[in-house]
């Protein structure tokens, strides 16, 4: 049995207080500076660990990383020692717990507080993405929560650089956690752009709504085959109290293809809210005023007309669930009448009724082993996708026949300078069959060929009358 190495009550400038945790790059604990009195984390490395080059590497890119994230939602990186044979990584110290934690403690997350925390880690993550950072290993278990409810992310060991890796991971070395990664890193870690950790953000929100890890109990290579298939059971049915924007949007965000995915957190959070996030004011300058809830819909009718329908946010998606609008990829949007135009999908407060996440591509087709969960049942087929709209603001050229809004739909139908109501739409009555015209018949059953008569019973029952007949008239005589 191997002997722990016992760590040093001081390192460089701090004096160790406890432990807090032991992870797979090191062990972490509280420490104080001798120096100004601050509480800190520090993450030691194991001195096993630490002779290996790569992993030294890659602990002490964490570090430059984290230094350069200065974020209130990401955890400072305080000083770094490479020393052997303890080298160290100083943290800022986060007086809470992980999500992980609570989960395991409590259970799932209110809705509204788990959106409230994912909001901020997003916050953070879009920073290091606009740096060219990339997580790689976003997990309940990497976001701490402090008393006063701010979520900060941490381990950033696996940060890679957009444009580079540095040599830290080979081609075909998945690295992360495999519950949480994107099914793309299970192949190459190296490949892995801003949208695995879109899909690292919304496992973790699954985890958090539903109380339940997403693939739990399932080896590495049946979670990502379930992962490619998208096999996974939804939000809303391990948890009816769900709303559906937020079953859909993490949905979304765990598709396995990454371009049906969200492309920034900016996206992923407009998805789960519904609104539209304004652009930071500059400093100094005070926020704008949010815009009146009034929205230009442009769309052709059947004669290829352009036409102007003016509404409210709830109205217009009324009239999409009650397909008043036709195909929604023809129809643009904008807040402003003389303003530019752009597809539905693009627009949050529309893109869950437009945007169908994927659905599985093929169904559970083998029988999970005795090793893996034997409750995991495979989501119901759902229904079919609805077209998806244009990703281009670009008219359609062959757009569909759409008839003039109802008069009883909620909002003003504008024609020119002037706006009345636009007359109600008829149904189309289907078309009757004439009554010579009789329906078409099945085909014909094919019938079994007759066999050939046989004749032998009658002739032996002639024979025998007529043998009958013969000896009554010898009789008879």
């Amino acid at each position: 049995m191997a002997v722990e190495t016992p760590v040093p009550t001081q390192l460089g400038n701090y004096d160790i207080v406890s432990k807090i945790a032991e992870g797979g790059m090191g062990t972490v604990y509280k420490a104080k500076n001798r120096t100004t009195g601050e509480i800190v984390a520090v993450k030691v490395i194991a001195p096993a660990t630490a002779k290996n080059p790569i992993l030294l590497q890659r602990f002490e890119r964490e570090f430059l990383a984290a230094k350069v994230l200065d974020h209130p939602n990401v955890v400072k990186a305080l000083d770094y020692s490479g020393a052997m044979p303890h080298p160290f990584l100083v943290m800022e110290f986060v007086d809470g717990q992980s999500i992980g934690q609570r989960i395991e403690r409590k259970g799932r997350y209110p809705e509204a507080e788990a959106v409230r925390l994912i909001a901020q880690v997003c916050d953070g993550l879009q920073r290091a993405h606009k740096q060219g950072l990339v997580h790689r290993d976003v997990k309940p278990d990497n976001i701490l929560v402090n008393l006063e409810g701010v979520a900060k992310l941490t381990d950033l060991g696996l940060v890679k650089e957009v444009e580079g890796d540095l040599n830290l991971t080979r081609t075909g070395r998945g690295l992360g956690t495999p519950h949480f990664m994107a099914p793309e890193q299970f192949r190459n870690a190296k490949t892995v752009d801003v949208r695995g950790d879109i899909y690292s953000l919304g496992a973790t929100l699954y985890a958090m709504v539903t109380g339940v890890i997403p693939f739990d109990n399932a080896s590495p290579l049946d979670c990502w085959m379930r992962k490619i298939r998208n096999e996974f059971r939804k939000p809303k049915e391990l948890n009816p109290t769900v709303s559906d924007r937020l079953d859909w949007a993490i949905c979304r965000s765990m598709s396995a293809e990454p371009s049906q995915r969200p492309s920034s957190c900016r996206e992923f959070l407009e998805d789960l809210t519904g609104q539209t996030r304004p652009a930071a004011p500059p400093p100094g300058q005070p926020a704008a005023a949010p815009a009146a809830d009034v929205w230009y819909l442009v769309y052709r009718d059947e004669n290829d007309k352009a036409h102007t329908v003016k509404g409210s946010t709830d109205g217009i998606r009324n009239a999409l669930r009650d397909n008043l609008l036709g195909d929604p990829s023809g129809v643009l949007v904008s807040r402003t009448k003389g303003g530019q135009f752009a597809p539905l999908s693009s627009v949050p407060e529309f893109r869950d009724l437009v945007v169908t996440p994927a659905a599985a591509a093929m169904p559970l087709t083998r029988t999970p082993s005795s090793d893996e969960t034997s409750a995991y049942d495979p989501a119901p087929a759902p229904p079919p996708p609805r077209p998806k709209a244009s990703a281009s603001p670009s008219k359609p050229s062959q757009p569909l026949p759409l008839p003039p809004p109802p008069a009883t739909a909620p909002y003003s139908y504008e024609r020119g300078s002037g706006a009345h109501a636009a007359p109600p739409r008829e149904k189309p009555k289907p078309a009757r069959r004439p009554r010579d015209e009789e329906p078409d018949e099945p085909p014909p059953r094919e019938r079994k060929r007759p066999q050939p008569f046989n004749w032998t019973p009658v002739l032996v029952g002639v024979v025998a009358l007529l043998s009958a007949i013969i000896g009554y008239l010898v009789l008879a005589k």
